[in-house]
C-alpha cells in the first residue's frame, strides 16, 4: 500500500479522495479552504495538511484534481508547493492544458514522474469509482499505480506519453458540451412548436441520437433549478478556450466548437456562471428570441 495524497477538493475531488481511502496505507488531505479538508477528514479518519509542501511530505504520490493550470501551476510550484516536498509520484486528474503537463514534467524534482490523468464522468461517477480515466503515460508506467487507477475508475486507458490524457480530455469534452448546447438548441426548437418539455426530452432520450451524458443527465436537463450543480457554464467555457487554444497551435478547425464557445461565453455574461452546464437549455429559450 502507498501513503496518498490529494490536493483539490472540490464536487470532483471530494468524492474521489473517498475512493483512495481503502487503498491507501495513509490518506492526508489538503485544499485551498481548509474546512472542506477538515470535514472530509473527519468523516474518513484521516490527516490533513497544512500546505502543499507538506502533503507531499506525508506522500508517496500525490493526486491532484484542480480546475484550471493557473491553480495547478500555484498548488505545484514555489517554496510551499507540492514539488518541494518528497512524494515522487504525481497524478494531475484536472483538465488542463497540454503546455501545462509539460511544465508540471519539466519543472518536477529529478526523478520524480509526474502523468496527465484526467478523467470522463459526472460526479455520480465519481462517488461510485466509474469514471474513465486517460493516462499521458505507458501500461508499464501505470502497473504500479493500479491500485489508485481501479480505486477510481472503471477503465484506464494509456495513451503512451504526457500530455496525451490532457490532450484526449479536451476532445472528449469538446464533444460533451458540443452534445450539450445541440441539446439545447433541439430542445428550445421543440418546446417552441408547442410540445411539452418532457415528451421532447423522452423522445430524443429514446433515438440515435442520444448519448449517456444525457440519460443521467436527465434531472437536470428538465429541471436543472431543482438540482445540484454538478458541473458550472464557466468551468465548459473554460474548457472550450483550452480546446479552441490547442486547436489553433495544432492548425485544427473547430468550426462547430467556437460556436459552443461562443454560447457559452454569452451565457456566462449573462448571469450563468455558476449554474449547471444544463443551464444552457435555459439560455437558448430566453435570450434567443
Amino acid at each position: 500500500m502507498m501513503r496518498i495524497g490529494f490536493a483539490g477538493l472540490g464536487r470532483m475531488g471530494s468524492a474521489m479522495a473517498r475512493n483512495l481511502a481503502p487503498v491507501a496505507e495513509t490518506l492526508t488531505l489538503w485544499n485551498r479552504s481548509r474546512g472542506k479538508a477538515q470535514a472530509l477528514a473527519a468523516d474518513l479518519g484521516c490527516a490533513v495538511a497544512d500546505s502543499p509542501r507538506a502533503l507531499s511530505d506525508a506522500s508517496d504520490v500525490v493526486v491532484t484534481m484542480l480546475a484550471d493550470d493557473a491553480s495547478s501551476e500555484a498548488v505545484h510550484g514555489g517554496a510551499d508547493g507540492l514539488f518541494a516536498g518528497r512524494a515522487r509520484v504525481f497524478f494531475e486528474m484536472g483538465t488542463m492544458s497540454p503546455d501545462h503537463i509539460c511544465w508540471l514534467a519539466e519543472n518536477a524534482p529529478e526523478g520524480a514522474q509526474v502523468i496527465d490523468a484526467p478523467v470522463s464522468g459526472a460526479t455520480q461517477a465519481a462517488a461510485e469509482a466509474q469514471l474513465l480515466i486517460m493516462a499521458g503515460c505507458t501500461e508499464d508506467a501505470a502497473a504500479p499505480l493500479a491500485p489508485i487507477f481501479a480505486a477510481l475508475g472503471k477503465e484506464t486507458i494509456c495513451l503512451g506519453r504526457p500530455g496525451a490524457g490532457a490532450v484526449m480530455k479536451l476532445a472528449v469534452n469538446s464533444l460533451i458540451h458540443g452534445l450539450n448546447q445541440t441539446l439545447a438548441e433541439a430542445m428550445a426548437l421543440a418546446e417552441a412548436s408547442g410540445i411539452a418539455r418532457e415528451a421532447a426530452f423522452d423522445v430524443i432520450e429514446a433515438s440515435a441520437a442520444c448519448a449517456p451524458m444525457l440519460k443521467y443527465r436527465r434531472l437536470l436537463y428538465l429541471d436543472e433549478a431543482a438540482h445540484d450543480v454538478t458541473f458550472t457554464v464557466a468551468l465548459a467555457r473554460k474548457d472550450m478556450e483550452v480546446t479552441a487554444a490547442l486547436a489553433r497551435a495544432l492548425g485544427t478547425a473547430m468550426p462547430q466548437g467556437l460556436t459552443t464557445l461562443a454560447e457559452l461565453r454569452a451565457a456566462e455574461a449573462s448571469g450563468y456562471a455558476e449554474r449547471d452546464m444544463a443551464a444552457m437549455l435555459d439560455h437558448m429559450r430566453k435570450d434567443h428570441p
